[in-house]
């Protein structure tokens, strides 16, 4: 019977990761969509603009005698221009709530809900044919971070529309179960004697929870990178459209960055202290300088770095989003590197 629910795990996964890589490819389809209907407006809304600025200089100029005219002129052209400005800003504004745009996102999300139903049976059956948790190495962690990493995307729609990250929850999803599946996979196994504790339930759950929410962090940062330069060719004078067009400014993409890294920061707090907590009953010590533990450690030092340097320092712009790249970078090189190829007391892979 556990061989079985194995088998069937292993199924309803390979079908997830499947429709994640269809909805991966829907959501990009639907980026570039944007961002071609998003350019095509402020060609429109330029040339619109430059027409009604001609025609009211030529009326003024037919009005009244040369110097008048020129004077009339001037001041119209004036008036136009910053009318201009305005118009050039307000086609800038991203589109993206406006949902009659295309009608792939839709679609995008159904495909996403639909994968991450399926990945949660998956993972629920890899579970009850182990009889425990299924977060007890390498390849049931990755199942279940990338579970959640999806749901905590899906769940901050209710507080922020962030469907622009489809395309990067649904590719990060679909290579790391792919990666997990070809190089983390091990038969189900009955749990080692200092993982047979509660805490493995509170402390795994929600590192891989703060995943999460750091995931979406790294996301948006990446964002703001190429939207600040994209942003810096506009302002020299440089055409730039493109998808990012479409996109939210890069001082809003790293404000709602500095807010779901907030959130994942407090949960990697809570992670650190939960560890501590189990070491202490699991080994007789809270902190013994494992290399799990100084990594854990060095995550969340970079992350209060990221924090303090933004709210007392002042950092705004491409070096906090950098710092919150890094940030996630040491997240991937701690469950991805520490775990399979340095030995300590965390040595729990199962390869």
């Amino acid at each position: 019977m556990t061989q079985v629910l194995s088998d069937w795990s292993d199924v309803f996964v390979y079908i997830a990761m499947a429709v994640y890589a269809v909805a991966f490819v829907t959501f990009t389809l639907d980026f570039a969509m944007r961002g071609s209907k998003t350019a095509a407006a402020a060609k429109q809304s330029s040339a619109a603009g430059a027409t009604a600025r001609n025609r009211e200089l030529v009326g003024a100029a037919l009005a009244g005698g040369s110097s008048a005219a020129s004077d009339a002129g001037i001041t119209v052209a004036k008036r136009n221009d910053a009318g201009s400005g305005v118009s050039a800003n307000r086609s800038a504004e991203p589109m993206w709530k406006d949902s009659k745009s295309t009608k792939l996102l839709p679609v995008a999300m159904v495909l996403t809900v639909a994968a991450w139903v399926l990945h949660l049976v998956g993972d629920v059956l890899r579970g009850i044919a182990a009889a425990r948790v299924p977060w007890a190495n390498m390849y049931e962690f990755w199942l279940t971070a990338t579970l959640l990493i999806v749901a905590v995307f899906l769940l901050v729609q209710l507080w922020q529309d962030l469907r622009f990250l489809g395309a990067f929850i649904t590719g990060f999803t679909t290579l790391t179960l792919g990666i997990a599946l070809i190089s983390f996979y091990v038969p189900v196994a009955p749990l080692q004697p200092a993982l047979q504790s509660v805490w493995l339930v509170i402390h795994v759950f929600v590192a891989t929870l703060s995943t999460g929410f750091l995931a979406l962090g790294f996301g948006l940062s990446t964002l703001q990178l190429f939207q600040h330069r994209r942003e810096a060719r506009v302002r020299s004078g440089r055409v730039s459209g493109g998808p990012l067009t479409a996109l939210p400014t890069s001082v809003r993409l790293e404000d709602l960055a500095f807010r779901v890294n907030v959130v994942g920061f407090i949960l990697w707090t809570f992670t650190l202290v939960a560890g501590a907590i189990w070491a202490e009953r699991a080994w007789g010590r809270p902190w013994g300088w494992d290399t799990k533990e100084v990594w854990t450690f060095i995550i969340w030092v970079v992350y209060a770095g990221y924090l303090h340097a933004r709210t007392t320092h002042g950092w705004r712009g491409k070096p906090s989003a950098w710092l919150s790249i890094v940030g996630f970078l040491t997240v991937l090189f701690n469950f991805a590197v520490v775990n399979v190829f340095f030995k300590g007391l965390h040595a729990y892979s199962g390869l």
